[in-house]
């Protein structure tokens, strides 16, 4: 099995030097919003543009961006309690321009926006035409069954060619949806791109809100088929090991099940690893990145890396471990800590195993079903069934899924390829707008959305497999 370790940092062509506007944005926005008039509704406001830029350094030939941003959808966004911010289009128009002129000169190399207003022709062809205008492809995707929103990913042409985009729909309780795009990157100068495979995968996301526990037990579904999804297409496109991104709106914070799966699989985050933030009690609220309808304020969105090296457990052995301790936690909540948990379920013990039966009746003694308001139906049992019932016996035998979570799975390399070496990133920057989220702090001036924007740097590295 191919092992990679990374090496030196790779260098890119040169470009032109350009100058980035730095002072420009505040004066258009401010006076912007002195012709709006119906201002005090819908006011935009911008804090010091100076902070919101990575340094200088950022603009190095080798550096890759990368920036996730829920711009809260004009249907959502509620201007006095009743009023939604779609019904007034200066509303609207003025805060998305306001989006625009922050995210633009960043000139980030991907850009992924989540509750983007596909349902608005006029909103969608102008961010279409100003990310156009600034080298972007953009691809866009609607949540099914006519949500309103969706997703929308911008690359930057003279860094990332497309290889391939795929689109994943779960079709699920929230209608919710993920993009994949298989990227290769351009701007390594040939001498030094011979026999490098330069190549990354990209996720845009947005996961469904925890309104209860049952909404906790769907996001961890949602991610285990966007990483399943993944899986069997570098399986299927016999890919090399590439460095994997997901960004998006997480809707969970670092004390989650969704982030402790990932971490289970190598993915790590790129604004802690920058920080040093590890996933202790006393690190967990360091950072906030979005103020909820609840008022509630937390650390939601990210950028999540997995390099080639990145060792990573089994991927179902992970999601039924993390499943069944869900569970197993709902049960004591719900019991106030009397019930007794059935081993033969929550225990990985030898010659132990569950059939389907044992398991819906483990998630109506964990309150998850028809006691709890949206609680889980009985297809959606089936689904999370079918995703650990690998071979469809109708049996899950714990003791081999004990057994694989000592395993380690590693991406499969392309047969009779001369792929010597592929890339990974380091991260060099991770930077969150504005900029008192980063000390926990949520704004009163900010106004451009319930989410900061989080802007990551990666500098590329040769990846060699031997």
């Amino acid at each position: 099995m191919p092992v990679c370790g990374a090496s030196k940092i790779l260098h890119c062509n040169p470009k032109p030097t350009s100058i980035k506007p730095r002072f420009g944005l505040l004066s258009k926005i401010l006076s912007h919003r002195a012709v709006m008039g119906t201002a005090q509704l819908c006011s935009v406001s911008v804090a010091n543009e100076e902070s919101l830029s990575l340094s200088s350094s950022s603009t190095c030939n080798t550096a890759v961006t990368c920036t996730t941003f829920n711009i809260l959808a004009p249907i959502y966004k509620r201007l006095n309690g009743q009023t939604r911010e779609s019904e007034i289009r200066e509303c609207w128009i003025g805060r998305n321009e306001g989006i625009l002129e922050k995210l633009l000169p960043l000139k980030s190399s991907i850009i992924c926006l989540q509750e983007f207003w596909i349902g608005n022709g006029e909103l969608v062809g102008m961010y279409e035409r100003r990310l156009g205008d600034a080298g972007y492809a953009t691809y866009k995707l609607a949540r099914t069954n006519n949500r309103g929103d969706g997703l929308l990913t911008a690359i930057k042409q003279d860094q990332f060619k497309v290889l391939n985009y795929k689109e994943l729909v779960f079709n699920d309780f929230g209608d919710r949806v993920s993009q994949l795009l298989h990227l290769d990157l351009v701007n390594i100068s040939q001498s030094q791109s011979l026999n490098i495979k330069k190549e990354a995968l990209l996720v845009n996301t947005h996961l469904l809100f925890p309104h209860n526990a049952a909404y906790c037990l769907r996001r961890l579904l949602q991610v285990y088929r966007i990483l399943r999804y993944i899986k069997s297409y570098c399986e299927e496109h016999q890919l090399p090991q590439v460095p994997i991104i997901l960004c998006g709106d997480w809707n969970g914070s670092k004390n989650g099940n969704v982030y402790k799966f990932l971490h289970s699989q190598g993915f790590e985050s790129s604004y802690d690893i920058v920080h040093r933030y590890t996933d202790s009690d006393a690190d967990a609220h360091k950072w906030i990145s979005h103020r909820n309808h609840r008022g509630n304020i937390c650390g939601v969105d990210f950028i999540w890396l997995l390099n080639p090296a990145n060792a990573r457990k089994s991927l179902t052995g992970s999601f039924v471990e993390s499943l069944f301790g869900n569970i197993k936690s709902f049960i004591k909540k719900e019991s106030n800590g009397t019930a007794r948990i059935p081993d033969i379920v929550y225990d990985f013990k030898n010659d132990n195993h569950i059939t389907y039966s044992q398991f819906c009746q483990a998630l109506t003694q964990a309150g998850l079903t028809s006691d709890l308001r949206d609680g889980i139906t009985s297809e959606e049992m089936k689904d999370f069934w079918n995703c650990i019932d690998t071979n469809g016996d109708g049996i899950v035998d714990l003791s081999e899924l004990k057994s694989s979570q000592r395993e380690y799975d590693t991406p499969s390399s392309p047969r009779k390829s001369k792929i010597s070496t592929t890339i990974a990133f380091d991260v060099k920057k991770a930077v969150l707008y504005p900029p008192e989220v980063e000390k926990g702090v949520w704004p009163d001036y900010y106004s451009l959305s319930d989410h900061a924007q989080l802007t990551v740097e990666f500098a590329p590295m040769m990846n060699n497999c031997s």
